[in-house]
């Protein structure tokens, strides 16, 4: 793939998140008006689906402009369009200059000539480098902590494992298995102890520790983007809204002590902040931010007591689903670039020389240099 080609996919995966993230801030606002503002389940399966969307959308266009249209509809063909209907009040030369400022831009950057394209490279390669170092060693990490635990039991193909060292409940998984790792306290509270275990587990049924994999592969290339943090913070309430309300559906289970647990799980790990010491990819029975915020923690209480909205919601999901995804979809091919030169944009270029040429004529000494050069050419001259 060349270079441009390369920034390019890297611009439109950034753009891509800032238009899914709007999409769904925008979406998370309609729906709280409505009976499907407490449906955290359908929510979270649908960021689920999305960030995988994100995350392939720029190899999914790159695929498709390739082997099914070569130039699919894009934005700027369609601002073209616009111009020449007359819909946009700008000069033909400034709506040319701003329709042509991605372009330039990738140019710019590609050739590396100048000394900003090569401090922004630069900057931008150490971020990356500096979250895939953050990553490698959050990994290994949690690697070390897990081969500390003791094995306990297994449940179904997931290993459940006893630490003397982590003060709050987490889960992970490696390639082939699954672990939950549970704090060697708790099984002096039995109490806690089941609850912990069944919320660990409903993470797996959730596909959580996937879509946390994949959120921290995104970073090293995503770091710089305001878009992807608020993304990725929103998974992450979202995952525990979920899978406090899916535990609260169970016949039997008591919400008071659920809620009492999820508070002395939060005030053991406010003291031993070396918890939090990043081990990537796991999902925590409780995170930093409720332990630094008590409004985090609030929130998730205040989600357990909320009712999951009954009757049939199947339609409006697939409604709102279908909608979101196509309009992410839509995004990623409205961003592809212009093909060749069409006849729209010979149009445009057509009035931007005669918006040139009418800007020369306009100084005298403009006149007297255009007048000799058509006269050196086919012009006749006075005898």
């Amino acid at each position: 793939m060349e270079t441009d080609a390369l920034i390019n996919s890297y611009l439109d995966l950034n753009l891509l998140v800032l238009t899914g993230t709007l999409l769904w801030l925008a979406a998370r606002k309609l729906l709280s008006h409505s009976h499907l503002a407490h449906a955290f389940g359908a929510q979270l399966r649908l960021m689920n689906a999305l960030t995988l969307l994100l995350a392939l959308s720029p190899f999914m266009m790159f695929a498709f402009t390739h082997l099914v249209m070569a130039h699919p509809p894009n934005l700027s063909d369609l601002l073209v369009s616009q111009f020449l209907q007359g819909n946009v009040s700008m000069s033909a030369t400034s709506f040319e200059t701003l329709l042509g400022l991605r372009e330039d831009t990738v140019r710019v950057l590609s050739s590396q000539q100048l000394l900003w394209t090569r401090l922004l490279t630069t900057a931008l390669a150490i971020g990356g480098l500096i979250c895939a170092a953050q990553l490698a060693s959050s990994v290994y990490r949690l690697r070390r902590a897990l081969k500390r635990s003791f094995i306990w039991k297994n449940i179904g193909g997931t290993q459940i494992l006893i630490s003397d060292e982590t003060p709050v409940a987490y889960s992970t998984r490696g390639l082939f298995s699954r672990y939950v790792v549970l704090p060697s306290p708790l099984l002096t509270r039995p109490q806690d102890l089941k609850l912990t275990l069944a919320h660990e587990l409903q993470h797996f049924r959730q596909r959580d520790i996937e879509c946390e994999v994949l959120l921290e592969l995104l970073r090293p290339l995503l770091f710089w983007n305001p878009a992807f943090y608020l993304w990725r913070r929103e998974v992450r309430l979202l995952r525990e809204f979920a899978c406090d309300q899916a535990l609260m559906a169970r016949p039997g289970l008591d919400i008071r002590a659920y809620c009492e647990c999820l508070i002395r799980a939060c005030a053991q790990a406010a003291q031993e902040r070396v918890f939090f010491t990043r081990r990537s990819p796991a999902v925590a029975l409780v995170d930093r931010r409720e332990t630094r915020r008590d409004s985090t923690l609030q929130q998730r209480i205040i989600a357990v007591t909320a009712q999951e909205p009954h009757g049939e919601t199947g339609f409006g999901w697939a409604l709102v689903s279908g909608l979101m995804v196509a309009s992410v979809l839509a995004t990623a091919m409205l961003m592809q670039r212009p093909g060749d030169w069409s006849h729209d944009r010979l149009m445009l270029s057509t009035i931007v020389n005669l918006e040139r040429m009418a800007s020369r004529n306009a100084a005298p000494s403009s006149q007297v240099v255009a007048r000799d050069i058509l006269q050196g050419s086919f012009m006749p001259t006075g005898r």
